[in-house]
């Protein structure tokens, strides 16, 4: 791929505009992939590669479009006359380890960093269950009895696993938008609330897909209350902390 590849994609008029932006980068259930231009650009450069953190061609092919993307933020920044050498190093550092703190150590970050590891522990400690409950589904298939509870239960653990750091991450990124001293531009949306858009559709997935998982396993009722509600908490305080996040409009999805 060239540098015209990569424009040509990105330039598409089909292709809506931003709108990986503020996705959950689900793209084997999204419904906007022929709209978007970053599965455009994954799809023409990995079409048969292996996104295997080990294979040696998608770490060369990635690198590619580094190379190629470094290009254009260079003559980017020269058009609007930004050297991109004119950086105060010590005093970006500084700033940015205390946004990070200030970030890392709200209740809401905290929240959902104990949610992902709570999730883990459940899933490691239901590991036996998951196993019987696998077996109990193989023996009804072998048997002739057919329902679509095996897929309903993959399609529930599928849910919870791709939220489950997810929302912390978008959580986190919401609140080092809006501590950013640089602030954020009035006269347009703003980015934290996209990004926290993001983590309150996959709480409310998360917690749908619990509550599914309440009929599958009764035995676990206790402990998977407990992280319907610490969820529900951390819906109710993100939403008190961004108002605003759910009329977010994201580009493609909201429109």
């Amino acid at each position: 791929m060239n540098k015209e590849d990569l424009e040509r994609i990105v330039d598409n008029p089909e292709m809506i505009p931003g709108i990986f932006n503020y996705c959950d980068r689900w793209c084997e259930r999204c419904n906007f992939t022929s709209k978007c231009a970053t599965y455009a650009l994954e799809q023409k450069q990995f079409p048969d590669a292996d996104a295997d953190l080990n294979n040696k061609v998608f770490w060369e092919k990635l690198g590619e479009i580094f190379k190629i993307t470094m290009e254009m933020i260079v003559e980017s920044a020269e058009e609007m006359g930004i050297d991109l050498n004119d950086i105060d190093d010590e005093e970006f550092v500084a700033s940015e380890e205390e946004l990070e703190e200030k970030t890392s150590n709200h209740h809401c970050s905290v929240a959902s960093k104990i949610y992902y590891k709570e999730v883990s522990k459940w899933f490691e400690n239901a590991e036996t269950i998951l196993k019987v409950k696998e077996a109990e589904l193989n023996k009804n298939l072998q048997i002739g009895i057919t329902n679509d509870e095996g897929a309903q239960l993959n399609d529930i653990i599928d849910i919870i696993h791709w939220y489950q750091y997810q929302i912390h991450v978008k959580i986190r990124r919401g609140f080092h938008g809006k501590f950013d001293p640089l602030g954020e531009d009035e006269d347009y949306p703003k980015d934290s609330d996209g990004s926290v858009k993001v983590a309150l559709i996959g709480i409310d997935r998360s917690i749908a897909a619990w509550g599914k998982m309440l009929s599958f396993f009764p035995d676990k009722e206790d402990d998977t209350l407990q992280l319907l509600v610490l969820l529900e908490k951390l819906r109710r305080n993100t939403e008190k902390e961004f108002p605003d996040a759910r009329a977010f409009v994201r580009a493609g999805f909201d429109e």
